[in-house]
């Protein structure tokens, strides 16, 4: 997989579609806009490559924390349990993380690139490690009664690789 270089038609990926990047300079106000499979990324004249990336990736860290929030306010109700707190951060090898003791439960910024059922599946999976702490038989039973897609989900992520 190449680098992004986030330049006009490059393609990029949100909640699993993908759309063409449209780079438009000389904005007053960075920012991202999406309309008609195009993902508009507003910058100042002369960005960098990294203030680029900056901008799409604060993008993706807002859109993904509202998206958690509701998730996870829907899943406390089914599930009995209660997040204490989440973050939204880069990761190299996970999609979730949970600390039990802290009841915070951590979501790969990744995560903004793949399908919304995809990032449904991983906070269900992390919330139900409140629940039960180790990958055990119970755990996979909590899954499948929560969740009967999650096995379809974690084949799906295979195609959205972590950078």
């Amino acid at each position: 997989m190449l680098p992004l270089q986030f330049k006009n038609g490059e393609e990029h990926f949100f909640l699993g579609e993908k759309f063409v990047l449209e780079v438009v300079e000389n904005a007053k106000k960075s920012c991202v806009k999406i309309e008609n499979g195009i993902l508009f990324l507003h910058v100042r004249g002369n960005s960098t490559k990294k203030k680029r990336a900056e901008i799409l990736q604060k993008f993706y860290r807002d859109e993904l924390k509202k998206n958690v929030a509701q998730m996870i306010k829907k899943w406390e109700v089914v599930m009995n349990v209660l997040v204490a707190d989440f973050g939204i951060k880069k990761m190299k090898t996970r999609w979730g993380t949970c600390n039990i003791r802290a009841r915070r439960i951590w979501i790969n910024l990744e995560l903004a690139k793949s399908p919304i059922s995809c990032l449904e599946d991983i906070v269900i999976h992390e919330m139900v490690h409140l629940l039960e702490r180790n990958h055990t038989k119970r755990f996979f039973e909590l899954m499948d009664k929560f969740s009967a897609s999650w096995r379809q989900t974690k084949a799906k992520l295979r195609e959205f690789p972590l950078r």
